[in-house]
This record gives C-alpha cells, sequence and structure tokens, in this order.
C-alpha cells in the first residue's frame, strides 16, 4: 500500500492508529520517559472552569503510577525539570502565551530517615529512654497541620515553587497575594502524621497576582483522576465479557458512572500542576469572546525540559548547566504511545507542534480500525479518512466557522466561548455526545476519552453513516475515575492515604460482600459490580 507524505496524511497518522486502551493518557510511552519518570507527562487538562466560566483551568499531570505508601520519601516534584504550559491564541501553533513552573526543595530536619513525621501534639522520650536521650526529649514532632508555621514542623521535605507568566518578551513572575511562598502539597502519609489531610491540602490552594487579574495555583500530589481498562486494552483488545467485549449496551452507554471493567489507575497517586486564568490573558486581544468568534479559540500543551548538563557529586548541591531541553510534551491524550514508531519516539517528544510536518509518513488506512473490522466485524469507513482532519487543526465543531486553519500540529484545542456545562447534564463522551464543553473540545478530569478515541478513531463516527451501533458503542467498559473528583478548583481528588489506601489482591472479595474490580488479574469480573468496593473507605 503506496505511503503518503503529506499534510492530510499526518493529520491522520495522529488519531488513526492508537489502540482504545492506550490513546488517553500517555504512561512511559518513548524511551525516554520509561527512564525518566518525574519528566513524563501522565495526563494533560484545559477547560473552562466549571464555577468561573471567565477563566480556563489548566490541570499537568506527571510521574505516573505513584504507589500511596511507597516512602520514605515519597515523589516530590524534581527541582531540575522546568515544566511549562503553553498557549496559542493566534492559530500559529507557535505559543503566545507561556507558563513557567519551577520547584525548589528543602530538607530541613537532616537527621530524620523519612521526609515527614508527626504525631498528635509530639511525643517525647519516655521515663525509660536509655542515655543518652534525657526522658522528655521531643523524638517525634506535632501532627501536620500546615504548609508552614508551627505546624509544619514534621514538614521535612518542603518544596516550594515558582510561576512566571510570559505574555511575548514580557515576563510576569506571579506571586501569592497573602505575601507567602507557593507550597507544593506533599503526599496524603496517613492519619497519625496528617490528621486533617484535606485541610491541609487546601491550604495548597494559592491567589497569585497578575497584570489582568487574579491567577489560582496548585500543586502537589493526589488521586490520580484517569480511568481505564489498561491491562485488557495490551493484550491484545481482550476486552472483558462484562463490558461486552468491548462493545457496550445501549443501557450501559448511558450511565456516565458505570465501571463494568477493573481501573488500571485505581488506588495510584500521580503529581499535578493546575492554574486557573482569566480568560483575558488567553486571548490574542485579551477579551472574552462568544464562541462563534474566531478569536475564541486557543491551542494548549504542556512540556517537561532538563538542564543540558547534570553534575551530581554527593555531598555537593546538584549543578545544571546550559540551556534546558525538552524532554517530553503532551497536547492531545496520548500521540506518541503508538502512534509514532519507537525509533522516534524520543524525537516526537522533543519537538515542537509547529514541526509535527516531519512525521507525516503514515498512511490514511489506519491500522485501529483495520483491527476492529477484523476482531468484532465493525464495519469501518474506507481509506482515506478525511474525516478526522478538523481534529488536528483550528476548525468546526471546535473552532468558530472561518478560524484559520493553520499547520497540522498536536495541540488540544479549546473553544473559550463555550461554557462549562453544569454537573446534572455533563456527558463522559463529551462532544460526541452533545456535551459542547467536553473533549476533544479541551479536556475535562471527567471525560472518557479513551471511548470518545475509540469510537472516533476506530468508528469513524465522525462520518454520519458510520454514527450507528456498533461503532458508537466502541468502550473499555470504564466510566468514571474510582474516587469523585471537585466540582471546584483544582477539581482533582486529594491524594490517597499512604496508610489506609490498599489495592485489592487477585483472590480477595475486597471490603464488601461481593467481588471487587480492583483485582487486577480476575478475568471477566460479574456485570453486576459496578467498579471498586462499596465499603473500602478508600481504593
Amino acid at each position: 500500500m503506496p505511503r503518503r507524505q503529506s499534510f492530510v496524511g499526518f493529520a491522520m497518522c495522529l488519531l488513526l492508529i492508537t489502540p482504545p486502551g492506550v490513546f488517553a493518557s500517555s504512561h512511559r510511552e518513548a524511551p525516554i520517559t520509561a527512564l525518566d519518570h518525574a519528566a513524563d507527562i501522565t495526563d494533560f487538562y484545559a477547560f473552562v472552569s466549571y464555577d468561573h466560566p471567565d477563566r480556563v483551568t489548566f490541570i499537568m499531570n506527571v510521574d505516573p503510577f505513584l504507589e500511596p505508601s511507597n516512602g520514605p520519601n515519597y515523589f516530590p516534584f524534581d527541582p531540575n525539570i522546568l515544566y511549562q504550559i503553553h498557549i496559542d491564541n493566534n492559530n500559529d501553533a507557535i505559543e503566545d502565551v507561556l507558563l513557567n513552573i519551577q520547584f525548589q526543595t528543602q530538607i530541613r530536619a537532616p537527621q530524620l530517615f523519612v521526609g515527614y513525621a508527626g504525631a498528635g501534639a509530639g511525643i517525647d522520650a519516655p521515663a525509660n529512654s536509655p542515655a543518652p536521650v534525657k526522658p522528655g526529649t521531643p523524638i517525634v514532632p506535632p501532627a501536620i497541620t500546615a504548609l508552614d508555621g508551627p505546624g509544619a514542623a514534621g514538614l521535612s521535605l518542603r518544596q516550594s515553587y515558582s510561576v512566571t507568566l510570559y505574555r511575548g518578551s514580557k515576563a510576569v513572575p506571579l506571586t501569592s497575594v497573602s505575601g507567602s511562598a507557593l507550597y507544593a502539597v506533599p503526599t496524603n502519609i496517613g492519619p497519625r502524621t496528617m490528621p486533617d489531610y484535606e485541610a491541609l491540602a487546601k491550604q495548597g490552594i494559592y491567589t497569585v497576582q497578575g497584570d489582568r487579574g487574579d491567577i489560582r495555583v496548585f500543586a502537589g500530589t493526589v488521586a490520580d483522576p484517569f480511568f481505564i481498562d489498561l491491562g485488557a486494552a495490551f493484550d491484545s483488545f481482550n476486552f472483558r465479557a462484562g463490558a461486552g467485549g468491548g462493545v457496550l449496551t445501549a443501557a450501559q452507554d448511558k450511565d456516565d458512572h458505570l465501571n463494568l471493567a477493573p481501573n488500571a489507575v485505581s488506588g495510584f497517586n500521580v503529581n499535578t500542576i493546575a492554574i486557573e486564568v482569566p480568560i483575558a490573558y488567553l486571548t490574542s486581544d485579551g477579551n472574552q469572546h462568544h464562541s462563534t468568534d474566531v478569536k475564541a479559540t486557543i491551542g494548549t500543551w504542556a512540556t517537561t525540559s532538563r538542564p543540558q548538563v547534570t553534575i551530581r557529586r554527593s555531598p555537593s548541591p546538584v549543578e545544571s548547566e546550559g540551556y534546558f531541553y525538552q524532554v517530553q510534551r503532551l497536547g492531545n491524550p496520548l500521540i506518541n504511545e503508538l502512534i509514532i514508531g519507537t525509533g522516534y519516539k524520543d524525537t516526537w517528544s522533543m519537538s515542537t507542534p509547529v514541526k509535527d510536518a516531519q512525521f507525516a509518513s503514515f498512511d490514511l488506512d489506519p491500522t485501529l480500525a483495520r483491527i476492529f473490522n477484523a476482531i468484532y466485524g465493525i464495519n469501518i469507513p474506507p481509506p482515506p479518512r478525511t474525516d478526522l482532519l478538523p481534529l488536528v487543526t483550528y476548525a468546526p465543531p471546535i473552532a468558530a466557522p472561518g478560524t484559520p486553519a493553520g499547520p497540522i500540529a498536536d495541540l488540544l484545542r479549546l473553544n473559550t466561548g463555550v461554557p462549562p456545562t453544569p454537573l446534572a447534564n455533563r456527558k463522559r463522551l463529551g462532544l460526541i455526545a452533545g456535551d459542547g464543553a467536553g473533549f476533544p473540545n479541551g479536556r475535562r478530569v471527567t471525560d472518557d476519552v479513551v471511548d470518545i478515541a475509540a469510537r472516533v478513531v476506530a468508528g469513524g463516527i465522525l462520518n454520519p453513516k458510520y454514527d450507528v451501533a456498533p461503532n458508537n458503542l466502541i468502550g473499555d467498559g470504564v466510566a468514571a475515575a474510582d474516587v469523585p473528583t471537585q466540582e471546584t478548583f483544582p477539581y482533582v481528588h486529594f491524594a490517597f492515604s499512604g496508610r489506609d489506601s490498599r489495592h485489592i489482591d487477585p483472590s480477595e472479595t475486597g471490603c464488601g460482600d461481593q467481588p471487587t474490580l480492583e483485582s487486577s488479574n480476575q478475568a471477566d469480573p460479574p456485570p453486576a459490580n459496578q467498579g471498586g468496593s462499596t465499603t473500602c473507605p478508600v481504593i
């Protein structure tokens, strides 16, 4: 079959070859990020804020599959990484607005063998304490109740961070309106060390001052909001019988909270950077526009970068030299994982969206659609698949008619003029279910991008002829995260407890009276199970 090296060919390649179980996230998708977890962007979200329709929230998640109990240092942000969020507002796939985030690490109690410690009001050496430690000597600091001040005495490994906004060459450092430093929220150690973790985490929500209004920021470890039956997808599309073997029933598909298969990300944490920015900072003219205005739609992506040279000479501090070089980028939910050949993945990760034409050597006959045609007998659109071209340019139904298309580029495009959908009317299938505020118009934390991508790519449902069953019922059987996300900034669920959360072993029945779907080796869980245990307090 002949290959076509063209912009159109590249547009198709971005969206055609990705299997449904892995199109939605970027966990260890390239050789360089498989070895550099801290720089691995797992997911990137951009949406009009639910409770502030004049703002956009960006969420950048990094460092995948963080086990909540994995101490003693857990998973701090890497101070040697430059985290960036890029915004294009004039349709040329080059950033016009840039957010730079960098972290600093302080070890405040170097004598401690753990990063965090605390209990009650503190514990002193008892009467039978052997010499030379006298009875009454402070041993365990008070429980951690604050990110700074007396309540933070047990917070030995503490991270602060800076945020700088760039518009063109103008730099705007974003500082807290209270004058406080910006502290990252540590992971949830457990109830003895951090007795009120939710209150502690909320202290990490800061209001910072820019030149066009207040911005809100949050950084820390949280519950990973992504959801997917990853094991079934990687086992050559061996989807669970309880989930229809990859094709849901109409009744199952209507339930936006029904989990018929195990969520492989359940119970894991992830490091997150969340920033809520007034739309006035983002558009080309500094104004908020109606959805029908060509200036309303922006394109955005996230990157991680490292200095050219890093020198480690313990006990001397780490030294970094040279310019920052990009390690990874992420716009739309997973492009690199199974689209780009392994020998080219690192090149793709380190390139910029405006140069995406260099990866144009792909067929217009998608492999994924052929697989679904072969395994499930689903009718698929014939090549060339031009139905997907609007998803990689500025075009309807995301951008307003007449918007300059710009170059083919992997950007997560968001029409800032589309108001947020109220919770009662929100659809996990986003735009293809009539919910205009959902993916691929930006991406919310509740959007089921696995099912959306599978139907669009494999089923071809953007072509009205193929928007029929079973094409429009393809799904992995996981419709929601294991814990609910928030309806206000930072929108994610705070971190799982390292002490009290657990992953259920295959032979266990969970905490309730029916089998749990967290059993990762369970072949075909019962269809009646809604996913997870109904009585376990955490996972």
